[in-house]
């Protein structure tokens, strides 16, 4: 099988995810690759001490899990992909068989971050979107979706969200084939996005 990944980062809440919806729903035979499933366990982490564990730096990741997995993937094998629960901040037991598939779109902060993800993408892309933006995003939903309060938000944000933003990732752009402002909303970039990856994928 031949295999096209597609590297899809930017900082936390700049709107990723709907990036990643709109290829899969141009392209059906994709599947995404979430580099949050690849944090390493840190259950003593709580709302009351949440910068114990610092999950905005690249040692958070088990980036040789992932490399791993990435590179059996594109060779056309089948993985066994780890998930991770965001509530008690460890990984879980159970796996999830995954298949190759056509398009493969790898998701996540760091993706771009290390040179051998790197040199395994086909594509990649930064998501560019205001960082006030991104902080009322990533409340909502940590609050919403993983039990947490807005003190504990705003500590990690501005003890280790944002240097690590500015250390990490945003570095990252230049790395970048192509750029896109307001990640899910810009959509004259997405068309031209989505045109791309129907010519990739039809020389597939």
């Amino acid at each position: 099988m031949n295999v096209k990944l597609i590297g899809i980062t930017g900082g936390s809440g700049s709107g990723k995810s709907t990036v990643v919806r709109k290829i899969a729903e141009a392209y059906h035979d994709s599947i995404c690759i979430e580099q949050d499933n690849y944090y390493k366990s840190a259950e003593y982490v709580s709302n009351s001490n949440i910068t114990a564990y610092n999950f905005d730096h690249p040692d958070a990741f088990d980036i040789d899990l992932m490399l791993e997995n990435l590179s059996d993937l594109k060779d056309g094998r089948a993985i066994e992909m780890p998930q991770y629960d965001f509530v008690h901040h460890r990984r879980k037991d159970k796996r999830v068989h995954v298949e190759p598939k056509k398009i493969i779109i790898v998701d996540g902060l760091m993706v771009l971050y290390d040179k051998r993800i790197r040199d395994l993408l086909d594509l990649k892309l930064y998501v560019d979107t205001p960082a006030d933006i991104r902080f009322v995003r990533r409340l909502m939903r940590d609050i919403s979706e993983r039990g947490r309060t807005v003190e504990s938000v705003v500590e990690q944000y501005v003890n280790v969200v944002r240097p690590g933003h500015l250390s990490f990732i945003e570095p990252c752009k230049e790395y970048a084939d192509l750029i896109i402002p307001e990640g899910g909303y810009n959509q004259n970039a997405l068309e031209v996005l989505i045109s791309y990856v129907q010519k990739l994928a039809d020389k597939l």
